[in-house]
């Protein structure tokens, strides 16, 4: 059980850093971000339920990391929204914000 799980989250992890490095979007490069960042908690969760069956360490870091990856949501489209209403595209390769 513990390796098809740990296989799926290199699996999914591998997804989202290749959708991260190809990506054309910002939106789609967020959701490659998030993509990755699930990866990593299944495997808190897993390594957790492994390795230290009768505490909640795992668990709970992964809770938090869910709160910090909702707010960075949040955040990152906030900045797309920002960035589409001035420049009126979301690609990265037309978003120079450091020429004017």
């Amino acid at each position: 059980m513990f390796e098809h799980i740990f296989f799926l989250s290199i699996y999914l992890f591998s997804i989202g850093i290749y959708g991260l490095i190809t990506s054309r979007s910002m939106i789609r490069a967020l959701i490659c971000l998030e993509l990755m960042i699930n990866s990593i908690n299944l495997n808190l969760i897993i390594f957790s339920n492994i390795f230290d069956n009768r505490q909640l360490k795992g668990d709970i870091f992964s809770i938090f990391v869910m709160a910090i990856a909702a707010a960075e949501s949040a955040i990152g489209l906030a900045i797309i929204s920002s960035i589409h209403r001035n420049r009126k595209s979301v690609n990265i390769n037309q978003s120079n914000l450091l020429n004017n």
